[in-house]
């Protein structure tokens, strides 16, 4: 079984920045970038990695990224640089340190929104991408979740109510998920301090990213970002419940790019869905 080993990089403003790789770095197939959503961190992608990596006919190297602000990457002291563009600026430095040039690019979420920039403005570094329960235009409910969600500070004392309580917030769209699922996820959600106390394993201070945002002003939609895309291949990974990504925005997709591969999620991971794209992310994109 392949293990996972850390990379380290240098932003270009001096940040510490981490990423998790597993796989053969000599592989012959392309290897994949996972870029994880707003909060989240590298450790989102392990089970994916670990299947890519360890894949017997066409095993891949994974590179997953944590931006500035989230898991082994040092926080920014100014709030106001957690932004896609730098946070894009960043991914490509990681990528770089890892000796990674061309790839195929799943992104989650703010992953998502950070690799379609990529793909617009660096198209020659994307040779596929991946968008999980990500589009263009995002659903204004799902986003006011998220900024409930980041707005008050940890209150967790055991593990046990740190499960519990991201049970409560998201066990509306992910219904599926057992009860080691929500201790896994609070695992990776969470981690001790030197006192034992339970902190989040992101910087607070990226909710100021949702101060602009509220029901009655929308982030703008994203669809000349998306159709700057036009030579990437695509694949929309969209969950069933999904209260962020909405069918009629990966019917638009759908639409603007007839080309575009979809698939409805019906499972609790992403991996069930790209097993189910194996030939998508194998024979067509292996080059």
């Amino acid at each position: 079984m392949p293990a996972f080993h850390d990379i380290s990089a240098t932003s270009t403003d001096g940040l510490r920045l981490h990423a998790r790789a597993i796989g053969p770095a000599d592989a012959s197939a392309l290897p994949v970038l996972g870029l994880p959503g707003l909060t989240r961190t590298a450790e989102d992608f392990d089970i994916v990695a670990l299947a890519l990596a360890g894949d017997p006919q066409t095993p891949r190297r994974v590179v997953a990224i944590d931006y500035r602000g989230r898991g082994g990457s040092d926080f920014d002291p100014n709030p106001a640089n957690y932004t896609v563009p730098i946070e894009a600026a960043d991914v490509l430095t990681l990528a770089a340190a890892a000796g990674i040039s061309r790839a195929i690019w799943l992104g989650t979420s703010r992953g998502g929104l950070i690799s379609m920039v990529i793909a617009a403005t660096r198209p020659e570094f994307v040779a596929g991408l991946i968008l999980n329960d990500i589009g263009p235009e995002l659903d204004i409910k799902g986003l006011m979740k998220i900024k409930g969600y980041l707005a008050p500070p940890a209150t967790s004392q055991t593990w046990s109510e740190a499960a519990r309580g991201l049970q409560q917030l998201f066990d509306s769209v992910f219904p599926a998920l057992t009860d080691d699922d929500w201790m896994a996820w609070a695992q990776r959600a969470f981690r001790q301090d030197a006192n034992g106390k339970l902190i989040r394993t992101y910087d607070p201070a990226i909710a100021r990213t949702f101060d602009t945002i509220s029901l009655e002003t929308p982030p703008a939609p994203l669809w000349e970002l998306f159709d700057q895309m036009a030579q990437v291949p695509l694949l929309s990974i969209r969950g069933e419940l999904s209260d962020l990504l909405s069918r009629e925005c990966v019917a638009e997709m759908k639409r603007r790019r007839p080309g575009l591969e979809r698939v409805m999620c019906r499972c609790k991971a992403t991996l069930r869905c790209l097993r189910m794209r194996r030939r998508w992310s194998g024979s067509r994109h292996s080059a």
